[in-house]
Order: structure tokens, then sequence, then C-alpha cells
């Protein structure tokens, strides 16, 4: 099957639902015989993908830069922890091992990862599916900006359009399914 890289929240300040949210992706990203590849913290949402993909047999892979092992908690018991010098060799290692990626709600982190490996797509760089996942419109005032600047031309309407919006974890894997296919 195909390996899945999650971006989430590592911060611990957030409400349970998302915490809830990211455990049944992991659920179902083993279900299906994905394998996880994550940021490689065990701390919030990101500890959650993983302990829950772990629970149901998928191989997780994390890949964490050094100076954040002690913030967001190493992931000690990822199959694999790669630990890489910066962030922008986390992204790459991310995205190199990745087949598709899903972005779940999270902060500034989350949104950048989103937005590069989103741009690099839509610069025909690669091909791999990116979802955004998004059960109680936390993106909808992202969703509605980035209308806004494809209405003044500053975003492809095919750019947009590679950027596909989900709202449930079986709709995302569902469309995974096809995209990978």
């Amino acid at each position: 099957m195909a390996a899945i890289c999650v971006y989430c929240s590592s911060s611990e300040s957030i409400d349970a639902a998302y915490r809830e949210l990211a455990a049944a992706v992991g659920v179902r990203l083993a279900a299906d015989g994905h394998s996880l590849i994550s940021g490689g913290g065990r701390v919030s949402m990101m500890g959650d993908v993983a302990r829950a993909a772990r629970a149901g047999g998928a191989h997780t892979t994390g890949v964490i830069p050094e100076h954040l092992m002690p913030l967001e908690v190493a992931d000690t018991d990822a199959d694999d922890l790669v630990v890489v010098a910066t962030m922008r060799d986390r992204k790459r290692e991310m995205d190199d091992r990745a087949d598709a990626f899903i972005a779940l709600p999270g902060g500034l982190g989350t949104l950048e990862e989103l937005f590069e490996v989103w741009t690099s797509a839509s610069l025909g760089m690669h091909e791999k599916p990116v979802l955004v996942l998004d059960p109680d419109g936390f993106y909808a005032p992202l969703w509605e900006y980035l209308d806004a600047l494809r209405g003044k031309g500053f975003v492809r309407t095919l750019a947009l359009e590679m950027l596909r919006r989900v709202e449930t974890v079986d709709e995302a894997f569902d469309l995974l399914a096809i995209l990978l296919d």
C-alpha cells in the first residue's frame, strides 16, 4: 500500500476533538494497510496519529529535527525515527518518503508543510495527492481566502483544484484509494 504523510499539530493546548480526529486517521490508515510518515513527535495530534497507526499494525516513520527532539518529545516508539539537522531537511525527508499527504487542523508548521507540498504539486514537481481533512470548517477561512486569491489571478484554478478538501476520515481514505490507484 502507500506511505501516507500526515501533517498535524503538536500543540497540547487544543480541543480534544482534534486529537480524536488524529487517532481516527491513524486507525483508518492502518486498517487500509498504509504506513505513516509523521513529524516524529509523540505529543498531541502528532503522537495520537502515530500511536493509533502502530496499534493497528501500521509501520510508522517519524522525521524530526534534532533541536525539536526535546520540545516535541521524539516518538521513540516509531518503527523508524529519522533525526535530521533542520526543518527543511525534515520536510524533504517526509516528502521523499510519502506517496500522499493529508493535512489535519494545525498551526504554522502544518500550514507551512501543506503549502510547500501543494505548491510543488501545482508546479508539476510531483504528482502525489494532497488532501486537507476539515471535519468542522477549521480551514473554511483559508479556502475563502484562496478562492479570493484565485479571483484576483494570484492562484490558478487548476492549482486550487489540486488541493482536495474532505470532511471525513472515510472520505479522505476513499479519495486516496482512487487517486493512488
